[in-house]
């Protein structure tokens, strides 16, 4: 039985009435990160529905990510989009400024760029009132009930791609409090792409119209499948040279605590090979800068990336503290270590970057959502991704510097598998748009 009927109204009504209380300490809140640098320190209006480019006519599409991750996988399908129909405008949103610092040098020509606005009546009735889009196109988990409902109330048609829950989520919406408020949310969506079949299921349980759901595949392949530019590609080619006849391997994306962890495995690897250069890249660049103090605390000669040094004989780190480069800094090493996953209550992080550069790639066992991406790449080959634990990386890592033909085994499978998995998915999300969305606006 739907629960989306009077109780998803009365849920609703009061969410909206208790966001709209909240607004004035949402407006301090806003002011405290601004502080700490987490929101930007000019366009942080945006994030009260406050515009700060003009909103051309015509009809307009808008696709809102959360970060940079999640905006990495909306930039493919907004380049299609752009393709196919160049007569709408495209409006992006993403949340964190980590997102807009690096989103904003890789969004075609012409495309708008703005941040989100936080979930209260003032802020989306003043983005909405304004951008007046057609359509909204939200990424993965972002389901806000202001911003779902009252799009919908104004006729704008809402999809959910690359969707996912977590388990987490999936408990709390289940519960009697909140399961009218999401029933009543997931009912005003004319499209939902889950991510897998359990995704898939999880909304169903939540009450999603069947008829809405459909698989396209992981958008977070086609991040993977992004050309590096030109100039990308001169700074890699450069360190390339730098790391020649030498060792290497990466820590990708790692956290606060991970670094623990590689940094042991990286003095166990150099008793048995010397010149091993192990390269750092933890989430935020602060962190990195922190890391590359510590090591050199310990007499350790590190590379910080940002000080533009070269990687010297006697160099044993290369700490990347800079934002948006990881696609590009994985042709650097045929081996790549995803973080995010050694360490209890993590989720990780997306392997298919690692994997479409010829990486060999490893991950640790706390995967959280991207166990499915783990999953369908192992199916396809079991060498394409080797998940291990902290106590058993080193002994990975020392198979695969030792022996080249396990390297090399390891690599071409991590690549076929990332092509397998990657081809078609952005014309298939597409495909999607254009027939649970698209052809609806059109249409009128």
């Amino acid at each position: 039985m739907r629960c989306g009927g009077k109780r998803g109204r009365v849920a609703y009504f009061l969410y909206r009435a208790a966001s709209r209380g909240l607004s004035p300490f949402l407006f301090f809140h806003l002011q405290w990160r601004k502080l700490r640098g987490l929101e930007h320190p000019l366009r942080w209006p945006e994030r009260l529905g406050h515009p700060s480019s003009p909103r051309p006519p015509g009809p307009l599409l808008w696709f809102h990510a959360v970060s940079l991750g999640e905006g990495m996988a909306t930039i493919p399908v907004i380049k299609h989009c752009n393709q196919q129909q160049p007569n709408f405008t495209i409006l992006m949103t993403t949340t964190t400024t980590s997102a807009f610092e690096v989103i904003k040098d890789r969004l075609p020509n012409g495309i708008i760029y703005q941040f989100a606005p936080i979930d209260t009546p003032a802020a989306v009735d003043a983005f909405l009132g304004y951008w007046k889009p057609n359509a909204v196109f939200l990424m993965e988990s972002e389901l806000w009930p202001n911003l779902i409902v009252s799009a919908s109330e104004k006729g704008i048609l809402v999809a959910l791609l690359n969707a996912r829950i977590s388990a987490k989520s999936f408990k709390f919406w289940s519960g009697p409090t909140a399961l009218p408020l999401i029933s009543l949310m997931l009912s005003k969506f004319s499209l939902i792409a889950p991510l897998s079949t359990l995704e898939a299921i999880r909304f169903q349980l939540l009450q999603a119209p069947p008829f809405i759901i459909n698989f396209a595949g992981d958008l977070k392949y086609a991040v993977g499948d992004v050309d590096v530019s030109e100039k990308e590609n001169s700074k890699i080619e450069d360190l390339q040279l730098q790391l020649a006849d030498r060792p290497v391997w990466m820590a990708a994306s790692i956290h606060k605590g991970e670094d623990e962890v590689m940094i042991l495995v990286h003095k166990a690897l150099i008793r048995i090979y010397p010149s091993v250069v192990t390269i750092i890249v933890p989430r935020n660049p602060q962190h990195g800068r922190q890391i590359s103090l510590a090591l050199q605390r310990e007499g350790l000669h590190v590379v910080l990336r940002s000080q533009t040094e070269k990687i010297l004989p006697s160099t044993n780190f290369y700490v990347v503290d800079t934002l948006g480069e990881l696609r590009s800094l994985y042709r650097l090493t045929p081996i790549a270590v995803l973080g995010g996953s050694f360490l209890p209550g993590l989720a990780g992080h997306n392997i298919s970057e690692a994997a479409a550069a010829g990486c060999a790639v490893l991950t640790g066992p706390y995967v959280g959502h991207f166990s499915h991406m783990v999953l369908e790449m192992q199916q396809l080959n079991h060498l394409s991704v080797m998940q291990v634990s902290s106590k058993e990386l080193m002994g990975a890592l020392n198979m695969l510097l030792g022996n080249a033909e396990a390297l090399e085994a390891h690599r071409l499978a991590a690549k076929q598998a990332f092509l397998a998995l990657s081809s078609g998915v952005v014309r298939n999300v597409w495909n999607l748009i254009d027939a649970h969305v698209l052809k609806g606006l059109l249409g009128n």
